[in-house]
């Protein structure tokens, strides 16, 4: 992966820049995305934002390589404090934990307008992004699943809106849990990851089962229990 092709995850993401915005890419690493946005005229400038001092670096040297430091501005700082607030159009935050993304979205939010679009990609963990994006009044409007080294990714866009448009006619916990636009396509990747997460959920729960009592295993057995109810439900469609 490199400026000028990027991994099947990150083109992703870019495919849901819109054209001629600014992009503020957080934990941008090289600085791939913006570089191949600004390039490949999908940004008209980006800002990488990086917390630590390496990938911080290396994004600077990969910018100052391509000759884009008068339309990239590579920044430190954790998470959206490296850009004021309506600075950036589109907001990218990639190759994280959902947690993790929806804790910078929550510890940034003074920095966001409400008029970006936010492109997120989380490796695990969606659902604590979709719980932040409701809770905020951010609508998805759309969402993908893909599997790339034989990982599963999921890239979710959100603007301000209609929160409960995406999930209408689906159940909203399960919309919540595997995406209600997801839930609606149903596609190969989709169904493979569901259908070894509800094996491995039922796994946990046997071995929970077997295990002493304990009022804390009944917690996590009912947890089990709705999550398991869920995908069984979600992969009858």
């Amino acid at each position: 992966m490199n400026e000028l092709k990027l991994s099947k995850r990150l083109q992703t993401v870019a495919e849901y820049i819109t054209k001629g915005a600014v992009v503020a890419d957080i934990g941008s690493d090289h600085a791939y995305l913006p570089c191949y946005c600004v390039l490949n005229r999908l940004a008209s400038a980006a800002i990488a934002g990086e917390i630590t001092d390496g990938p911080f670096l290396s994004a600077k040297q990969q910018v100052e390589k391509l000759q884009l430091s008068s339309l990239i501005s590579v920044r430190k700082g954790d998470g959206l404090e490296v850009i004021e607030k309506g600075e950036a159009d589109v907001i990218t935050i990639a190759g994280m934990g959902g947690s993790l993304i929806a804790h910078i979205l929550k510890t940034g939010k003074d920095k966001l307008s409400g008029k970006e679009r936010l492109v997120l990609q989380p490796n695990i963990h969606a659902h604590h992004i979709r719980e932040w994006l409701y809770q905020e009044g951010y609508a998805l409007i759309n969402e993908e699943i893909l599997e790339e080294d034989g990982k599963y990714y999921e890239v979710l866009v959100a603007e301000a809106g209609d929160r409960d448009a995406a999930y209408d006619g689906v159940s909203f916990a399960a919309g919540m849990l595997v995406g209600p636009f997801l839930v609606k396509e149903q596609n190969d990747v989709f169904i493979k990851k569901w259908s070894q997460e509800l094996k491995h959920t039922e796994n946990i729960y046997r071995q929970i089962e077997a295990a002493p009592p304990s009022e804390e295993n009944r917690q996590k057995l009912l947890e089990l229990s709705e999550r398991i109810e869920i995908l069984k439900e979600v992969l009858r469609r």
